[in-house]
């Protein structure tokens, strides 16, 4: 009889185990927003990237920032600045130039020249932490033009007036 009642307690422990309240593990990206423009060429962009830690956060927010701006363009998150268009209009530039890009976009690569977080204010990163990783919201400072201008320089997208 103990026995039995031993195995019914576990059995009930076991059933109403799962009977908690559900935390979704949903993920929604943000889209990348222009916070401002600098009077250089450059713009102060928030991006939103998952990571482990926020070393690796940071470095992946300047690298997706850099990113966006030559291949997706950015929309505007505040008022008085106008979307960034991408700097390649290809669609297929990526590919077609894949080489280029792999060596552009590498750890230390040509990419770090172009961003970093000189405009980051205090509060200004957000993160929330699941179990393993954390999404984290990072403020990175782009310098468009000088992209603008290596871009050409090597041939990726046309010069100005020549089409």
């Amino acid at each position: 009889m103990k026995k039995f009642s031993l195995l019914i307690a576990v059995a009930a422990m076991v059933l109403f185990a799962g009977c908690g309240a559900k935390r979704s593990q949903a993920y929604y990206e943000k889209q990348s927003q222009v916070m401002s423009a600098n009077y250089d060429g450059s713009y102060v962009i928030r991006v939103q990237v998952r990571a482990k830690d926020a070393v690796v956060a940071f470095t992946d927010g300047q690298r997706k920032a850099v990113e966006e701006v030559i291949f997706n363009g950015v929309k505007s998150g505040s008022s008085g600045v106008t979307d960034l268009k991408p700097l390649c209009f290809d669609m297929n530039a990526r590919e077609k130039h894949e080489d280029y890009f792999n060596a552009f976009f590498v750890d230390g690569g040509e990419w770090t020249k172009y961003a970093n977080l000189k405009d980051k204010r205090v509060g200004s990163t957000r993160y929330q932490r699941d179990g393993r990783q954390m999404v984290e919201t990072v403020t990175v400072t782009v310098d468009r033009a000088g992209i603008k201008k290596k871009l050409q320089e090597d041939g990726i997208i046309p010069m100005e007036g020549r089409y």
